[in-house]
């Protein structure tokens, strides 16, 4: 068979039916071999980096490895933003690029160059991958492009890439059957006898510390969602009746109608959210990394009473920022499982009552003074207009962080967010790549900065008259890097304000061909965002507010302690709502 007719194969094996790219001669035949096979669809995007980003959307929305193809050059080096978004959030993903000629890779001269559009991508994404290979031999490509599809969805999953050159792409008479395997390899049977399962002492010992908490809580992160551990988790919050809080990744893997979903913690947290973690005496943490935006800078004050439990895959994460009494090595699935075979006799209803407080004082949409928070309050507007099974995409900026407080999680949605990398341009892609993937409806959720840096993928969307739902929070700033400015450089606004501008963006859709609507009117913003998501029409929804009406509040200072939020409460209060004595600021640092 012809090699890409082999490729083509391989992937359609794996139950992969749509593959990402953009086409470039050294990549052709690719293409030509996707699209004419009977199982699969090549989705042409309109930019490499759109393509990349759609395939991590296809892979965070079905579980499947996201495949994207490109050409050499410049069409691998505008793959680096979304592998190193996959990298970071360890979301599957298998990267082809379409290389030169084999016989054109010669650097043992020390040439920069060599055939045209020649750059060794390989090397330059090996930090950010699992696994990155030129194929300079044809018989390697079987066992190469095995290792890499396997090492995408094996332990904490990740992206890989493969360059395979354009000589070996059109031979024919290629027989796979005949060329060694990865999986009858000694290194995938080494692999597999690494495999570690969690241990029936350190469950013992998780029980335990369950069983005598008083004031448990669960942190859920992604790794939940990635370890297939959702049903699981479920069993064991109704079993146990044990409260969750979650990260910014872990937010679909509890729906908001769980009584004791506390909701998101962290610098831009809830404070309900924020108040329960502060005040527990034991942290369960289900693949979290437990990173900078969870804790903020000062560490100490970070559950400060409790002792942790951290079940992770992944050893490097395991207490790299707290101390962690009782460290998992594993699987969280793995875990759950084991766990829920036991059976637990909690004492929570003085538990229960303290956090439901909170979260009746505190709801997300007012302030602490009772004034509505206007970006928070069409985040709910949007929420409460979705249905269940919808896919939200957000980008990043105070969208991101007003997404993160204020969606509630319906039956079977998914909330899909650029996490570790916090890549601005990520949703509309992302939701590209979502909603041909699972057949399902996407919303995006992007400020005016985010959606100008893929836009062009506006005519995917317009092309393949895909349901996508593109809501633009427009303030014509950067309103995020903004009050930094304002905090550290003395209100210089260069880049944020200065020399920044939005565009006309009922042009834009109109240029698109994408219906748009657009208004700063709260109540006239209320029946648009309504009217829009009763049907599948792809649609832009501008929503025109100033940059201090979308500000995300409350935000964990760092120079206070984790409940401490501004705007600060006056300290008898914050006292009467903590169950330990909470930390003065002159003693934080």
């Amino acid at each position: 068979m012809k090699v890409s007719d082999y490729i083509a194969d391989f992937l359609a094996n794996k139950q992969i039916d749509k593959v990402f790219g953009y086409i470039g001669g050294n990549n052709a035949h690719i293409y030509d071999s996707i699209h004419k096979h009977s199982h699969m669809e090549i989705v042409n995007a309109r930019h490499e980096q759109g393509a990349g980003f759609a395939a991590e959307g296809y892979a965070r929305a079905t579980g499947k490895t996201g495949v994207a193809t490109v050409t050499s050059g410049p069409g691998g080096t505008n793959l680096v933003t979304p592998i190193s978004s996959c990298f970071l959030d360890s979301i599957p993903a298998l990267f082809i690029v379409g290389d030169i000629n084999s016989f054109e890779r010669d650097k043992s001269k020390g040439m920069r160059q060599i055939g045209f559009q020649d750059i060794d991508i390989a090397s330059i994404v090996k930090p950010i991958t699992k696994h990155a290979v030129f194929i300079d031999d044809l018989h390697d490509l079987r066992y190469e492009l095995e290792k890499a599809y396997y090492l995408s969805q094996e332990g904490r999953k990740g992206p890989t890439l493969v360059c395979i050159p354009v000589n070996f792409q059109y031979q024919e008479n290629y027989e796979p059957e005949n060329e060694k395997s990865f999986f009858e390899s000694e290194e995938f049977q080494a692999l597999q006898q690494n495999k570690k399962s969690i241990s029936e002492q350190n469950i013992a010992k998780a029980i335990e510390l369950i069983t005598r908490a008083q004031r448990p809580v669960i942190l859920v992160g992604h790794g939940v969602r990635l370890s297939g551990a959702i049903e699981e988790l479920k069993t064991f919050i109704d079993h146990t009746g044990i409260p969750i809080v979650h990260s910014l990744m872990g937010k679909d893997a509890v729906t908001s109608d769980y009584m004791y979903n506390l909701g998101f913690i962290g610098r831009w947290g809830n404070r309900y959210g924020n108040l329960t973690l502060a005040n527990a005496d034991l942290i369960i943490a289900l693949g979290s990394r437990i990173d900078t935006l969870q804790t903020g800078r000062n560490t100490k004050e970070f559950a400060k009473f409790a002792k942790t439990i951290q079940v992770d895959i992944d050893k490097t994460e395991l207490g790299k920022r707290i101390p962690i009494d009782l460290a998992i090595l594993g699987d969280v699935k793995e875990f759950l499982q084991k766990i829920n075979t036991h059976s637990f006799e909690l004492s929570l209803e003085q538990w229960h009552e303290k956090i439901l407080h909170y979260k009746k004082r505190f709801p997300h949409q007012f302030e602490i003074d009772n004034r509505e928070k206007l970006g928070n309050k069409i985040i709910s507007l949007i929420s409460k207009a979705s249905q269940e099974n919808d896919i939200y995409c957000i980008d990043v900026g105070e969208n991101q962080m007003l997404a993160a407080q204020g969606i509630d999680v319906k039956k079977g949605q998914r909330v899909l967010f650029t996490g570790g990398l916090g890549s601005m341009g990520f949703a509309l892609p992302a939701a590209i790549g979502a909603t041909l993937g699972s057949n399902r409806r996407s919303i995006v959720i992007a400020g005016d900065g985010g959606i100008q840096m893929n836009i062009q993928e506006l005519e995917v969307i317009h092309n393949r008259n895909l349901p996508v739902k593109i809501f633009i929070l427009n303030n014509a700033i950067l309103y995020m890097v903004s009050t930094m400015q304002d905090t550290f450089l003395g209100g210089k606004h260069i880049g944020t304000k200065e020399d920044y501008s939005a565009p006309d963006f009922k042009k834009v859709g109109d240029a698109y061909g994408i219906k748009t609507r657009s208004s700063s009117n709260i109540k006239e913003l209320e029946k648009i965002i309504s009217d829009s998501l009763k049907d599948n029409i792809p649609e832009i929804i501008e929503i025109i507010l100033p940059g201090d009406k979308m500000a995300v509040s409350p935000l964990l200072d760092y120079s206070r302690s984790f409940e401490d939020m501004s705007p600060h409460l006056e300290r008898e209060d914050l006292e009467e709502l903590m169950i330990g004595k909470p930390t003065n600021p002159s003693q934080c640092k």
